[in-house]
């Protein structure tokens, strides 16, 4: 909290620095550029005028003389003189000035081209004039880069100095057209108007160098103007503009441009270097002012930090120690609350919501205090979640209880009638109306499971596994489309066996809703190191990877029950009885398609079906009547057109197979019972016919 000021402080100071030591680098820049650069190419432009004249010279008189060779020597010397001065320039020379000198430097490799046009005479005057007037040009380009200042006043300066300059040159280019002439020769129309541009560029730039010059700068050219030589100047240059022709007194003229161009350059130099001094005093003036200001603020920013730090580790310590407090209260204290809440135990909210203790400044406190106000409503909201959840649970559980009561009237009632009833159809309606109300009772008891109570059935004896799925079958609706595979035997205890069956139930059902009316659920079970396994697989579409984990989370951590969310009561129903006796429900996708529910019920609660008989269960524990009934009857696998094909004493107990002793032979079966069982018979043949196909064997 307080780095962020402190950086962003150290960062303002640092850019502001940056900033102005950017002008004096600048500034230092620019002395660094004329001692070197500036410099050099000032001779260098000086030498390229001399030689300019003595070409001129060479192309009226045909002839190469000394002075010719001689000063293209002293130019070649200052060629190489500025290509030195580049390179000690070093980083002077940034990214803008870099390419103006390599255009010069390009320019510069014409000039053995242009001497040998010139010594050859393929090239005219004005070719000649102008290709050395290219050259000069480019070295002008280089001077508007080297004298760029970031002082505005400066710059201005060196802008006017530069336009004196370059009004120089075209002096020297006006020279360069009438040397060689004769007194009475006519320029060339092209020459003339070359004359002309070249005086009305000098006349223009003297005017805006002028303008812009200070009164120290401005003076000495003012009475460089006021002189003879260049009154004389003026005069004799009107005077071609209007005839088109030389002087008639060359020599008047060459005298006038001796005296004149000295001058001119004295004081083109003598102005640079005043130029030059201001920078430097001005770049050491700024970086004096720089370092006072620096220094101040690098004052000012240490002392930031050091009260900053003080002060930060002060209130680190407070905020560590409610910091602490908080941790404790939100990873400890409340959760311990809220899972006490869950367990159904009493909290008193007074007692547990107790006030965070902090020292410290007054906002630490304030906060303190908020923390506790927070938690007293946190403990409050808790137990009133709490109070609402269980008085929803009581309400489930008193109207389960009451439709349990009533379902299980309405199941006695229905099997009195059965037994009292022979016509087959009223039979088929009263056990359609039996099954109906089985489903009823494991909805209510689904009531019964989300409320956190347990259902009322419960066996002192291991229950069969086999059985198990029978009567899971049995509360299914579209129970004749459920085939039960090869099942290995085994059984589980009592206590688990009314949840068992209620969750295969449960997932049965599943299955057959979202699977074609047309398909076979598979069920099949396997005798497994880690207990036992029970399968149920449909034939429907199956589901998206991403469903399958979500469904898989909520089956292996059931989430708290939420009355919004009521599509998925029967997963939330399975998960709850699966983490209630410790067995693993998991999704996957089937290999024909659709959805495999595997169910492992752990071996702590498995018994072995050997273990079963020997304890003199005789296989199979003792479900009630009609649940015994309903699956034997309704089950589907090995069947033909839903009936069920006899396997001779296969569900006999093992002590039954055996021939009994006179003694304990069973009395015969009454006359009622004879006629249930043809009843029963009846009623099986008749929904046979019913169910079977009109063609077929």
């Amino acid at each position: 909290m307080l780095l962020l000021p402190l950086l962003s402080l150290s960062a303002l100071w640092g850019f502001v620095l940056n900033l102005t030591m950017g002008d004096a680098q600048s500034l230092l820049r620019a002395n660094t550029l004329y001692s070197t650069i500036g410099v050099t190419s000032m001779d260098l432009g000086t030498q390229l005028q001399a030689e300019r004249v003595r070409s001129a010279e060479t192309v009226t008189t045909r002839q190469l003389s000394d002075v010719v060779r001689a000063q293209r020597a002293r130019t070649d010397r200052s060629v190489a003189d500025f290509r030195k001065a580049v390179t000690e320039a070093g980083g002077a020379v940034d990214g803008s000035l870099r390419r103006p000198i390599q255009a010069l430097d390009k320019a510069l490799d014409n000039l053995t081209a242009i001497r040998a046009n010139i010594d050859n005479g393929s090239a005219s005057r004005l070719s000649g004039l102008n290709a050395y007037n290219r050259i000069l040009d480019a070295l002008f380009a280089v001077y508007d880069h080297i004298v760029t200042l970031p002082d505005l006043t400066l710059s201005q300066q060196a802008s006017s100095l530069q336009a004196m300059g370059h009004a120089r040159e075209y002096i020297a280019r006006e020279n360069a057209l009438i040397v060689g002439r004769r007194a009475g020769q006519r320029l060339s129309e092209a020459e003339a108007t070359a004359f002309t541009e070249y005086a009305a560029s000098r006349k223009f730039l003297y005017s805006r160098g002028l303008a812009g010059l200070d009164v120290a700068l401005r003076r000495p050219y003012e009475q460089v103007f006021a002189t003879e030589p260049y009154l004389s100047f003026v005069s004799l240059e009107d005077r071609v503009i209007k005839t088109g022709a030389p002087p008639h007194d060359i020599a008047a003229w060459h005298e006038t441009m001796d005296r004149l161009a000295s001058r001119l350059d004295d004081l083109n130099a003598s102005s640079t270097a005043t130029l030059a001094e201001r920078a430097s005093g001005a770049a050491i003036a700024t970086l004096v002012k720089i370092s006072i200001a620096g220094g101040l603020g690098l004052i000012a920013v240490l002392a930031s930090i050091i009260i900053s730090v003080r002060f930060g580790r002060r209130l680190a310590g407070e905020l560590a120690g409610l910091r602490a407090a908080a941790v404790e209260l939100a990873q400890q204290r409340l959760p311990a609350i809220v899972a006490r809440l869950r367990k159904g135990e009493d909290v008193d909210v007074r007692k547990e919501a107790k006030p965070i203790k902090v020292s410290g400044s007054a906002e630490i406190t304030d906060v303190a205090r908020a923390f506790g106000s927070v938690q007293r409503t946190a403990v409050d909201a808790a137990v009133g979640q709490a109070a609402l959840r269980r008085g929803i649970g009581q309400v489930f559980l008193n109207l389960a209880r009451r439709k349990q009561g009533l379902l299980h009237r309405q199941l006695a009632l229905l099997d009195g009638m059965q037994r009292r009833t022979h016509d087959p159809d009223r039979l088929e309606e009263l056990f359609r109306l039996d099954h109906l109300t089985t489903r009823m009772r494991r909805h209510a008891e689904s009531l019964i499971v989300l409320s956190g109570a347990a259902p009322g059935r419960a066996w002192r004896k291991p229950v069969p596994v086999i059985d198990i799925v029978r009567a899971a079958i049995a509360e299914v609706e579209d129970y004749t489309r459920v085939s039960v595979e090869t099942m290995p035997a085994g059984a589980v205890e009592g206590t688990v066996a009314a949840d068992l069956t209620h969750l295969v139930a449960e997932l049965i059902e599943n299955a057959t809703i979202y699977s074609p009316p047309d398909t076979t659920v598979e069920v099949r079970g396997d005798l497994v190191s880690n207990g036992y396994a029970i399968e149920v697989e449909d034939r429907g579409l199956g589901l998206s990877a991403t469903d399958y984990a979500r469904y898989n989370a909520l089956l292996s951590k059931p989430p708290e029950f939420d009355l919004a969310d009521s599509d998925r009561l029967g997963l939330l129903v399975v998960a709850t009885l699966a983490q209630r006796h410790g067995i693993n429900v998991l999704l996957r996708r089937s290999p024909f398609g659709g959805t495999t529910a595997i169910v492992l019920v752990p071996r702590s609660v498995v018994t072995e079906q050997s273990a079963l008989e020997a304890a003199g269960g005789g296989g199979k524990a003792e479900l009630p009547s009609r649940t015994r009934k309903k699956a034997l009857a309704v089950v589907t696998s090995g069947t033909h057109n839903g009936l069920p094909r006899r396997v001779r004493q296969a569900s006999l107990a093992p002590q039954l197979k055996e021939p009994p002793p006179e003694q304990e032979r069973q009395a015969e079966r009454s006359p009622d019972e004879v006629r249930d069982l043809f009843s029963a018979f009846q009623r099986g043949a008749q929904r046979a016919r019913e169910e079977a196909p009109e063609e077929g064997p």
